[in-house]
């Protein structure tokens, strides 16, 4: 079932140690976090634990939020390669014709060359974003911009970037399987993807260059239209490397049961796989379990070499009432975030760094301090064990009818029933041994008056 959404450009779009992510607010720590290698040594951070795997995780950055030091410290530490969400589509890197401007896209790129990360190049011939004058143009005026288009950007970042998106979203949804109408395929024809790859190869011959579509995630009219396009381009030698799956998923359109199938047919093919620019709506246990199952797919297809989720934050996402992503909108990881680094093999807690180690423990207990007609205050107390932890976790289970509207000194995630609030600390992780803090929340009681049931304490 193909969900319905807008193209890529038309979205707004927008401590080394798991113990220390709980942490992950980061607001009072972060100008002072120094990022880690990626390396497969240590696999506690999504990019370590997918260099592990011999993959990459990258995620959607965008430029002006880089001075935010919470963005910026879950980037280099999470993070093995980057996208840049708009900064390298046409109408910002060529607003007038012949004239381009690269400074926020060199910004990103400058900045993941200095963490040692990947950097996928998005993108550059597609029907959206583009500026005004581009549409404008006769075949023959269209044909030699777009070439000079594709020649221009690729040569200023030449050996700067992993891989290109070089065309976007050129098949219509729906049963027909036909191109998209755009400038390009209207004035051009069918042969415009075929020329503008030929040009990217001669523009950078070390750069992989990809072919990038959504709702081709499953055997369905739109992929195999792609599927038969990349077929007859590895048959009469056109330079194609790799397909990038953006697998924008939710309720309406969920993970396909054929997503790895379909991703292996693909890498049959001669091509490389990739997962560009994954999120996936929803909360709790059932988000957590459908980024596994995407995660376990790439993993499983030799060729599926690396996974960009689309953004950092819910906050910034381009659908963020939907929650989509693998941190919230105050920078603590998700369920989702825990399940795929144990996807990927990563260890989610450790010994050393801050004295988090096996011995790690803690207690909670509830008190209920405010109590009126419609609702109540709630404080449950963390007290560390007998080491000190650098991390805690907890679940509150409340009844179906009540409703937290109010948390403080804590981040919650929900699961799907909207009942388990699991929390972790905003500041407030690191205890030395047998100290306390706590976490509150305000809760409306809806006719029912009963208390909630605090489940048991993880500690890092």
């Amino acid at each position: 079932m193909s969900m319905l959404r807008i193209g890529t450009g038309a979205r707004p779009r927008a401590l080394p140690r798991r113990a220390a992510q709980a942490f992950a607010s980061a607001l009072l720590a972060a100008a002072t976090v120094t990022a880690v290698s990626h390396s497969a040594a240590a696999a506690d951070t999504l990019g370590s634990a997918a260099a592990g795997k011999g993959r990459y995780f990258g995620t959607a950055v965008a430029a002006s939020h880089l001075g935010e030091s919470a963005y910026a410290a879950t980037l280099d530490r999470e993070f093995s390669a980057v996208t840049p969400e708009n900064e390298m589509k046409w109408d910002a890197t060529e607003p007038t014709r012949n004239t381009f401007s690269f400074g926020a896209a060199d910004q990103i790129v400058s900045h993941a060359q200095s963490k040692g990360m990947k950097i996928r190049g998005h993108t550059l011939v597609w029907h959206s974003q583009l500026p005004s004058w581009v549409s404008g143009l006769s075949a023959t005026d269209l044909r030699t911009a777009m070439n000079n288009h594709i020649t221009q950007v690729m040569q200023h970042y030449k050996g700067k970037i992993y891989a290109w998106d070089v065309v976007n979203e050129a098949y219509q949804d729906g049963s027909s399987g036909a191109r998209r109408s755009s400038p390009f395929q209207d004035k051009l024809g069918n042969g415009y993807i075929e020329e503008a790859f030929r040009t990217a190869r001669a523009a950078d011959p070390d750069a992989k260059l990809c072919y990038n579509d959504y709702n081709t995630d499953g055997v369905n009219a739109k992929s195999n239209a792609v599927y038969n396009m990349v077929k007859d381009f590895k048959s009469r030698g056109v330079p194609i490397d790799c397909v990038g799956f953006q697998s924008h998923f939710n309720s309406a359109s969920p993970v396909p049961s054929d997503y790895q199938a379909n991703l292996q047919r693909f890498a049959d093919l001669g091509v490389d796989v990739q997962i560009t620019e994954l999120d996936i709506e929803g909360s709790g246990t059932a988000q957590a379990t459908s980024y596994s199952n995407v995660v376990k797919a790439c993993l499983a297809v030799t060729r599926c070499t690396g996974m960009t989720v689309w953004g950092i934050t819910d906050k910034y996402s381009w659908r963020s009432s939907g929650t989509p992503l693998l941190f919230d909108s105050n920078y603590a990881p998700k369920p989702a975030y825990d399940a795929v680094l144990a996807a990927l093999g990563g260890s989610s807690s450790g010994g050393g760094d801050g004295g988090g180690g096996t011995g790690a423990t803690c207690t909670v207990s509830f008190t209920k301090t405010a109590d009126w007609n419609d609702g109540y205050n709630g404080q449950v107390t963390v007290k560390a064990g007998a080491a000190p932890i650098t991390g805690w976790t907890t679940t509150v289970t409340f009844p179906a009818g009540q409703k937290v509207s109010t948390l403080w000194n804590g981040s919650a995630s929900w699961d799907s029933s909207g009942t388990v609030m699991t929390v972790r600390p905003t500041y407030n992780g690191n205890l030395a041994a047998g100290t306390s803090t706590s976490f509150g929340f305000t809760v409306q009681k809806n006719g029912d008056s009963a208390v909630p049931t605090v489940g048991t304490c993880t500690a890092a």
